[in-house]
């Protein structure tokens, strides 16, 4: 089959021909009709995070095998099934949650397989959907998007599922509470139509870009703030109408984390969910006096995977925008390149 994939230390995307698999088990091989473009595989294709004074993390370093195919927003038509599977049959359309555990540990065991420590995340640790198939460890994995258009369900397995759990984490709270949003690229988008879908109101935005949060407003937020270096975080809480009850930060750079500290309010909630990287000091006395929640957020569990879709299949939850672009390894490297410059409205979708 052809697979588009990374190298390391090689920021050029390979068309390589790799052996199809062949599912046994529970395993379900799937033919690729969508696969979203997310800033993981940037980092991917960068080789690692930047951790601001501690250097950087090496994924190499932390057993990632390259070469690697990347995607894990992924809709595929079943192709193959093992014996053990019969959940599913050949012609199947289904979304695949990518975010697998080892199946053994407590949080395996639990259902949370994103915080496995020994997690084989499709297109991370397993190769993924940037190729022509994709083999899923367990039909468990397949959920069943009737209904929706195939490239925006694509979506929901990374920014819908990341910005849903994050939201989980901040609500409940009163409908006119101020819960800003850091970045409003696809996941803030995301986390603002979700928001509104569960009944909250006051929504504010904040961004670098007038075009995203002209975005947030139309997604149903109700006040945005344009970001820049020596922004005041009290143009923020102005905007917001007073201090934050949470915050979700999807940027979670120096910058950012500062800021949304600053604008919490007492008792407040600060989900971490981007991955730009960088450091934060924080005085630990006013953590405690102000009684701050900070918590990191990493995409979701299957279960809040198939509660999200259950809400897009209500029509609740409005689609973010979608770009959607042929399956090839040149379309793969400007669509990397694009996120790695920023300015994408929503998200870049190929198609197969």
């Amino acid at each position: 089959m052809h697979a588009f994939a990374v190298q390391p230390d090689d920021p050029a995307i390979h068309d390589l021909d790799l052996p199809t698999p062949r599912p046994e088990g529970r395993e379900v091989l799937l033919k690729v009709l969508r696969a979203g473009v997310c800033h993981t595989d940037t980092h991917l294709r960068e080789g690692g995070y930047d951790l601001g004074s501690r250097g950087q993390m090496s994924l190499k370093d932390r057993g990632i095998e390259y070469p690697m195919v990347l995607g894990h927003e992924v809709v595929g038509v079943v192709e193959q099934t093992g014996a053990d599977a019969t959940s599913v049959g050949a012609g199947d359309i289904r979304l695949i949650y990518p975010w697998i555990g080892c199946g053994q540990c407590r949080h395996c065991r639990a259902g949370h397989d994103n915080r496995c420590s020994a997690g084989q995340n499709l297109g991370v640790a397993r190769h993924g959907g940037y190729a022509e198939y994709i083999l899923v460890p367990d039909e468990k994995y397949l959920v069943d998007i009737d209904g929706l258009d195939p490239s925006w369900a694509a979506t929901l397995a990374c920014s819908g599922l990341t910005a849903h759990s994050a939201v989980d984490k901040v609500l409940p709270l009163e409908p006119d509470e101020p819960v800003v949003i850091f970045g409003a690229g696809g996941l803030g988008l995301t986390a603002i139509a979700i928001l509104r879908a569960r009944g909250h109101q006051n929504i504010c935005a904040v961004d670098v870009s007038e075009r995203n949060l002209s975005l947030a407003r139309d997604m149903g937020a109700i006040s945005t703030a344009l970001s820049g270096p020596g922004q005041d975080p009290g143009d923020i809480s102005r905007a917001a109408g007073g201090p934050a009850g949470a915050v979700i930060d999807f940027v979670n750079n120096g910058a950012t984390a500062a800021t949304a500290f600053d604008i919490l309010a007492k008792a407040g909630t600060m989900i971490q969910v981007g991955l730009f990287g960088g450091e934060v000091t924080i005085p630990t006395a006013m953590l405690a006096l102000r009684m701050i929640r900070i918590e990191g957020s990493f995409v979701g569990t299957l279960a809040q995977l198939h509660d999200l879709v259950g809400i897009a299949k209500t029509g609740k939850l409005p689609s973010i925008p979608v770009a959607e672009r042929t399956l090839s390894a040149a379309e793969v490297s400007r669509a990397l390149d694009e996120l790695t410059r920023g300015g994408i409205a929503g998200r870049i979708v190929l198609t197969a």
